[in-house]
């Protein structure tokens, strides 16, 4: 799950960050106001979309007087936003924070991420602040200091100021950053974080050090423990097929091709996605109905397809463990009949009563093409699909 930046910057807060004085807002009027409130001279209106880049989209200016607040937050409002991370399509501006603005000297980089490797919390830390991570890592490796924290004794002071020093923070502001990381572990631990940045943390001109931006991205299967992070989801932010799917416990990913794959089974998606790549084919979705699958979730899965009108071909890959292969099949029919399935159909079937759910497929009377095997049916599919 991934919240806004003005929401990660109040839980920075709560773990000690430091972060700019700034207002949330939903309306130019309020955009103004909140500038008033903030007092001062300059100003920046930030648009708040749950995706990075957003001010080489044109989702981030600085701004000298009230007018200049209302010009702005008049352009981004409303705006379809296009970043690296949002597609071709852009996202919609519906909320802007509006922040005092900052006299800085120079700009780093914070992060924390699990390491799974080694079973850690890695800190990621660079003097190359204000840029994309990953094109560090690209062109200036080097630049990339990476610290695994013992979970037990947790981020020491110590280790924090080193790495401070590493990334070419002054000695005057060590201390600062020795906090500033700190309470970002302890907020990634607590809050049961995925990832945590902040690009960049900014050093004013009187040594201070500021976190001028932060991304929070949360574990959704440790949201039960925290009703509060789950107060900040904005549905407007994601897709709503995913949201549609979640209702029915289903694990729903939309991707950019054109044929659908209805799995059982996280591993089981990635591999008959990765076949349908080899063959030619591009998957339309990640779908895990999971083990214990029944004929309503099988349906919904089909809906939830065919909503995407590129779908040109479904594929069908069950391997019966936990879930029997007859009752994926009586589902599928039901499913196939209920929504008026018009798109060549796949199935493969593997696994605990496969025989007998290989005969409801062939004497339901629908024009299901069978799989012998992974290869066959990817093969089949992709060629479906190009016929259409």
């Amino acid at each position: 799950m991934k919240i806004h930046e003005y929401q990660g910057k109040e839980i920075l807060r709560q773990f000690g960050v430091p972060t700019p004085r700034g207002l949330a807002c939903f309306t130019v009027d309020e955009a103004v106001a909140a500038a008033q409130q903030l007092g001062g001279s300059v100003w920046v209106v930030k648009a708040q979309i749950h995706a990075g880049g957003r001010g080489k989209g044109g989702g981030v200016k600085v701004v000298r007087s009230p007018e200049e607040v209302k010009l702005a937050a008049q352009h981004i409002l409303g705006m379809h936003l296009v970043t690296h991370q949002t597609g071709k399509d852009g996202q919609v501006v519906r909320r802007l924070l509006i922040e005092e603005g900052m006299q800085i000297t120079q700009e780093f980089y914070l992060g924390m991420v699990v390491d799974r490797s080694s079973q850690r919390v890695v800190v990621l830390a660079s003097s190359e602040g204000g840029m994309e991570i990953e094109e560090v890592a690209k062109h200036h490796p080097e630049k990339i200091h990476k610290l695994r924290i013992d979970p037990a004794a947790g981020l020491l002071a110590t280790e924090a100021a080193q790495i401070a020093k590493k990334i070419g923070i002054p000695d005057a502001a060590i201390t600062e950053v020795v906090i500033a990381l700190q309470g970002l572990y302890r907020a990634f631990v607590e809050k049961d974080a995925m990832l945590a940045e902040i690009n960049p943390l900014v050093l004013t001109a009187d040594n201070h050090v500021i976190a001028l931006d932060a991304k929070f991205n949360f574990d959704s299967n440790a949201l039960y423990r925290h009703p509060e992070i789950i107060a900040y989801r904005d549905l407007d932010e994601e897709d709503p097929a995913e949201i549609e799917a979640s209702k029915f416990d289903l694990s729903y990913i939309s991707l950019d091709g054109d044929i659908g794959c209805l799995v059982n089974g996280a591993g089981l998606a990635m591999a008959t996605m990765d076949i349908i790549k080899l063959y030619g084919g591009s998957p339309a979705n990640f779908l895990d109905v999971g083990g214990g699958a029944t004929t309503e979730k099988v349906t919904e899965a089909f809906k939830l397809m065919l909503k995407n009108p590129n779908i040109k071909a479904i594929l069908v890959n069950i391997f019966g463990g936990i879930m029997k292969c007859d009752v994926i099949a009586e589902g599928v029919v039901a499913a196939a009949r209920e929504v008026s399935l018009s798109v060549p159909l796949v199935v493969r079937l593997e696994g605990t009563n496969v025989d007998l759910g290989k005969k409801i497929l062939a004497e339901s009377g629908l024009p299901i093409i069978s799989g012998s095997d992974m290869a066959d049916a990817a093969e089949k599919v992709v060629a479906a699909a190009r016929s259409k």
